[in-house]
This record gives C-alpha cells, sequence and structure tokens, in this order.
C-alpha cells in the first residue's frame, strides 16, 4: 500500500507542476478530463525545469521527511488503524495551499459533485440554492416551482438535522450530499429559522432538478429584464432564447441581472458577453505568467449590441460574470449600477482525478478587461452605487433594481 501510495503521490505533485503548461480554460471552473480520458498528446506537455532535471534519487531525498512522517503516523498514531484515503487527500490539499492562492485547491468527490452542479445545469434533489461556509448548510434561495420552495423552505433556513441525524460539526459538502438523492425519495430536514422559536420540520420531496441559468420578463416602461443566474453549459441558448422573445416586444432598453452570479465558464461568458458588444471588439485578455496572453474577441451575430443596457452587479458578481460586466463598462455600452464585485479575475483548470478521486483545480493566468484593467482582489465598481440593507432584503424591496430602471429611462429619454 505505501509503495503504491508513494508513486500516486509523486505523480500527482508531478502533475500539478505541469499543469501550469496547458493554456485556456474556464474563468471561475471548468472540468478538464481524468488522465484516462486524455488524448497522448495532453498526457506528456512540456515539463518545468525543475521536474525535468530532477532524478529519482533527488525526487527520493525531497520526499524522504514525507514518508518519514506518513510511516511515524501508522507506526505510533493513537487511533488505529488510520484511513490511508485521507492522507492521501490531505497531503494533495496542503501541497496545493502551501501556494497560497485560495483558487488553486484541491477539492474531495463531494466538494466537486457541489461545486459541477450548476455548470452541469441539473441533478437530483430539493432544488435551492444554498452556502455551504457557515456552521450550518443554509438555504440561499429556493429554486421557483421547487421541491424546496413547494415545502415551505425559505432563504436563510439553516439546516441542522438530516433525517434526524444532527448535523452539527459536518462539513456543508458532506450535508449536501446528505439531501441529494434519487427523484421521488424524501428527505427530512430540521431547519433552524430566525424568529422561530423551536426548530421546524419539512418533508421534502426530491425531483430532478433543472437548474435555470437566464430567465427575462417585461417591466413597466417598456423595459426589457434579464437575469443570468450562472454561465454553464446551457446559458448561452437560454441567453439568445431569452433576448429572442423580449426583443420581439420592441424593448427601449434591457437590465442585465448579474447579483449574485460566481460566475462560470470562460468560452460562455465570451459568448454572453457577444450578445452585447460589438463582433471583434476584445471581451477580455488572458494573462499567463511568463508575459505572453491570449485574446478573446467578440463573436459575429449578437442579438443586443446596440440597444442601451444597464447592468446590475453587488458583492456577488464575480468570475465570468465581471468578464461580461468588466467589457460593457470599459466599451461605455451600459451603466453598472449596485456595489463594487467580488473581485475573481483569475482562470482555473479544474483536472478530475481518476478513480473519482476528486479533482485538483490550479490558476494557470489572470484576465484583464479591454482596457487592461486587472480586477483580481479589487473588483469593478459599478457607476452608481447603489446599496441593499438588511431591512431591504426583509422588507422584499429591491432599491437596486429601481435605481437601474430610473438610470436606464435616463438613457432612453437622452
Amino acid at each position: 500500500m505505501n509503495k503504491t501510495l508513494r508513486y500516486i503521490l509523486i505523480g500527482l505533485l508531478a502533475f500539478v507542476l505541469l499543469t501550469g503548461a496547458f493554456s485556456g480554460g474556464f474563468v471561475a471552473g471548468h472540468y478538464w478530463p481524468a488522465a484516462s480520458e486524455q488524448a497522448p498528446s495532453d498526457l506528456a506537455p512540456t515539463p518545468l525545469p525543475q521536474a525535468e532535471t530532477a532524478t529519482p534519487d533527488e525526487l527520493q531525498t525531497l520526499f524522504a521527511p514525507f514518508w518519514q512522517s506518513w510511516q511515524i503516523v501508522h507506526d505510533q498514531y493513537v487511533d488505529q488503524p488510520v484511513d490511508d484515503t485521507k492522507l492521501m487527500e490531505g497531503a494533495i490539499r496542503g501541497m496545493l495551499e502551501s501556494l497560497g492562492d485560495q483558487h488553486t485547491s484541491y477539492m474531495d468527490p463531494d466538494q466537486y459533485l457541489q461545486a459541477n452542479m450548476d455548470i452541469e445545469g441539473e441533478y437530483n434533489g430539493i432544488g435551492a440554492w444554498v452556502d455551504s461556509t457557515g456552521e450550518y448548510l443554509t438555504i440561499v434561495s429556493p429554486m421557483p416551482d421547487s421541491p424546496a420552495e413547494q415545502a415551505g423552505l425559505k432563504p436563510g433556513d439553516q439546516i441542522i438535522a438530516v433525517d434526524g441525524e444532527d448535523m452539527t460539526g459536518i462539513a456543508g459538502e458532506l450535508v449536501i450530499r446528505r439531501v441529494l438523492g434519487p427523484a421521488g425519495s424524501t428527505v427530512h430536514l430540521t431547519v433552524r429559522r430566525e424568529g422561530a422559536d423551536e426548530p421546524l420540520e419539512f418533508d421534502v420531496i426530491r425531483a430532478h432538478i433543472t437548474v435555470p441559468s437566464v430567465d427575462g420578463k417585461m417591466l413597466d416602461d417598456n423595459i426589457g429584464y434579464v437575469h443570468i443566474y450562472t454561465f454553464g453549459a446551457n446559458t448561452t441558448s437560454e441567453l439568445r432564447s431569452t433576448l429572442e422573445d423580449l426583443l420581439a416586444q420592441n424593448p427601449q432598453g434591457l437590465i442585465i441581472d448579474l447579483r449574485n452570479n460566481g460566475g462560470g465558464f470562460l468560452q460562455t461568458a465570451i459568448e454572453v458577453g457577444s450578445e452585447f458588444i460589438p463582433k471583434g471588439k476584445v471581451i477580455l485578455y488572458e494573462q499567463y505568467g511568463d508575459g505572453s496572453r491570449d485574446t478573446h474577441k467578440a463573436i459575429p451575430g449578437g442579438l443586443a449590441t446596440e440597444i442601451p443596457l444597464v447592468v446590475l452587479i453587488n458583492e456577488g458578481t464575480a468570475s465570468a460574470s465581471e468578464v461580461v460586466a468588466g467589457a460593457i463598462q470599459d466599451y461605455g455600452r451600459g451603466q453598472l449600477v449596485g456595489v463594487t464585485s467580488f473581485g475573481k479575475g483569475s482562470v482555473q483548470n479544474w483536472i478530475e482525478l481518476s478513480d473519482n478521486q476528486g479533482a485538483v483545480r490550479v490558476t494557470i493566468a489572470k484576465w484583464l478587461t479591454p482596457n487592461e484593467r486587472t480586477i483580481h482582489k479589487i473588483g469593478l465598481d459599478p457607476d452608481v452605487v447603489v446599496e441593499m440593507t438588511k431591512e431591504d432584503y426583509e422588507a422584499e424591496r429591491d432599491p437596486q433594481l429601481d435605481k437601474a430602471v430610473e438610470v436606464l429611462s435616463g438613457m432612453i429619454g437622452n
């Protein structure tokens, strides 16, 4: 076992060191085939000098302290037997954390499943956007007409037990795994709700959930409204369908809502941006560590390249969302309304590991707006600042959308 795991860990280390040789990918995250699925040319990128020149003896010396620690744990740790898989996952996680980049990390199988839910567009579960970073898994918002909404779950609900099992101290990603399940089956959720004296109990019948990525409607004053939730595999087709429906009603302007959109595929961001930016104009630059860059330009055929625009952004607008908003702002295609965006301006490759062992996420580049602005850890500043207070949320008021309508009406009038 030790010898096999030694080869796996050394191989994974070398593989991670070499991933910088791959170009392209996704802004917020992106699926890369498992090693067994890749073409032979993909498996042999140009090695970095350190990996290329290291001899087996040098690698053996380099890893000697690791294997010494490994053996000490197996020989002396009080609670035996130890879980070798967890030790291996911890080694990979620690290696990537040592790089000091919050977006380069290891995802175990459960985390990888959760990370891909919105991107892939469908899964079996209760149908809710959730926050897995707090003490308990928290409902951010039930999806429209979902089992979660029909059962009565509300934003802010904390899931403190699943099927009677206490979730205190259980990682959010693992709680998600327990909430998921076959369509038609029932999951019993115990929920802590602010203002309720006692925990609430819900029986939710799971269903096959298709995650919406775009919806739209007409507002008063002949203004079209498009809400883009994520940048996934189906977003471009859904956006074009939504735009076709709205534009057929001859709106005088469009509001594009990118609030709380955490991003997605880079190619989707380019396609979405191309609906609003004239063909041939730069959508973004990808800047690599060696100083080289890729230039991504708008694709011909955009449906809304001239109509007046206002874009809604907030602190949850990140990555691919910022690509689109940044290009619209740089070209003066529209005004940004809301608060400063998240500031996720880097590009990651997601490399799925073999045997369903999760994935490695590696930052390979940073992106720049058409005016060569970097927004990483800075964000995009809106042209018109409008805050959303706790009282606004509780009263279901939306001053940011109200201001967007006001700004767009002024643009149309001028």
